[in-house]
């Protein structure tokens, strides 16, 4: 595939912070990149500087073979779609659309094939009268997409743009960008900080954490083979313990010796493992590879979260077999479902669910705004109490 733009050795500071620390990235035609981490990891800082909107203070950003960091934002063949949609409240859904050709001076007939072509594209065919303002969420949504993509972009950079929509609007966005993406050919860079939306649209997904690259692969492979324990605890859940490697195809953790299926690191190295909590079947506690205690249980619909104690480091299984709390269980874990990690700056810090909840995952997704609401509201409930 052709590469579309390429960071080379990319730094970007902001009053002294390091925001983006020498990153290198290649993106490719008619590809749906993500850019996945949690906030402050420099995501955004990377689709500001392909839009122009920042400028690099070390590397090169090279577009289609030419540097690019001289020019102008509007100069760039890319649109970008935020997470604000920025549609003008005064015009219809047509002229929303047809505002970038207008500015052009494209002929008027041009203008009317092309604004209806990508309304037909957005599912939005008959709307061309309606006030924007009168539309919901998702329908403002594809109005933004439609307008982005009318000048036929090489690329469209979209910033969190599914955020403020509801879950079941925001499942069916999902599909319909990716929908979208392959029915145009162009090139998507798409952020965000949910891992669902990054697995379930992306060819090429791309974490980050503290301004570094961590890992870049497809979802398969980001999922299955994480390459440290941040990526590891990042995508999805993970159970991540403290192991020997002792040969390869052989690990020791929770003072038992286990078969794997990895190989190539020293002898008796240390190593981070990775258990997914699906991959772990509950047995009888005499069959068990592991024996524990259950701790917790969550019914969650399609499963059961179970919160098992062994040894004092809390495990988390993901199965359709219901467990009792406190009841003694095995755990047995097949080769290909133990993964391990060199050690990192991230090892130690995840995959423990001592403190696990999920009302505990949610707080820890608030932004400083919704945390500050949060306290008002309580606040004036305690009023009205008294």
């Amino acid at each position: 595939m052709k590469k579309i733009i390429e960071l080379k050795n990319v730094t970007k500071s902001f009053d002294g912070q390091v925001v983006l620390d020498n990153i290198n990235l290649d993106i490719y035609d008619n590809e749906f990149l993500t850019l996945l981490g949690p906030s402050g990891c420099g995501k955004t800082t990377t689709l500001r500087l392909i839009a122009g909107f920042e400028s690099a203070d070390q590397g090169d950003i090279i577009f289609l073979g030419e540097d690019i960091k001289d020019v102008p934002p509007h100069k760039r063949n890319v649109n970008t779609v935020f997470q604000r949609y920025a549609l003008f409240p005064h015009l219809n859904v047509f002229e929303n659309v047809a505002f970038p050709l207008r500015e052009r001076r494209v002929p008027k007939a041009e203008i009317e094939e092309k604004v209806h072509e990508m309304l037909k594209l957005v599912a939005l065919s008959g709307f061309e009268k309606r006030s924007v303002t009168s539309l919901s969420g998702g329908q403002q949504q594809r109005v933004a997409i439609a307008r982005a993509l009318v000048n036929s972009p090489k690329v469209l950079l979209l910033d969190e743009p599914l955020a403020a929509l509801d879950l079941k609007l925001r499942k069916d966005m999902q599909s319909e960008l990716k929908k979208i993406q392959k029915a145009t050919g162009i090139t998507f860079v798409f952020v965000t900080h949910d891992q669902e939306e990054a697995l379930s649209m992306s060819d090429t997904v791309v974490v980050m954490s503290e301004g570094r690259i961590q890992q870049i692969g497809t979802p398969v492979d980001i999922y299955n083979e994480p390459t440290n324990a941040f990526v590891a605890d990042f995508i999805g859940e993970s159970n991540i313990l403290d192991g020997v490697m002792l040969e390869d195809k052989k690990v020791r953790f929770h003072g038992h010796t286990f078969t794997c299926v990895d190989g190539g690191f020293a002898p008796k190295e240390p190593v981070d493992v990775v258990v997914r909590p699906e991959d772990v079947d509950i047995v009888p506690e005499e069959k068990g590879m592991l024996k524990g205690v259950v701790t917790s249980v969550t019914f969650l619909g399609v499963h059961y979260e179970i919160i098992v104690d062994i040894n004092g480091f809390k495990w988390m299984i993901q199965t359709t077999d219901f467990v009792d709390v406190d009841e003694h269980i095995g755990l047995y874990i097949e080769p290909d479902a133990i993964h391990i990690m060199k050690k990192s700056e991230y090892s130690g810090m995840f995959g423990d669910y001592s403190s696990f909840s999920m009302e505990m995952d949610e707080i820890g997704e608030l932004g400083e705004e919704d945390l500050e609401e949060l306290g008002e509201a309580a606040a004036a409930e305690s009023e009205g109490d008294a």
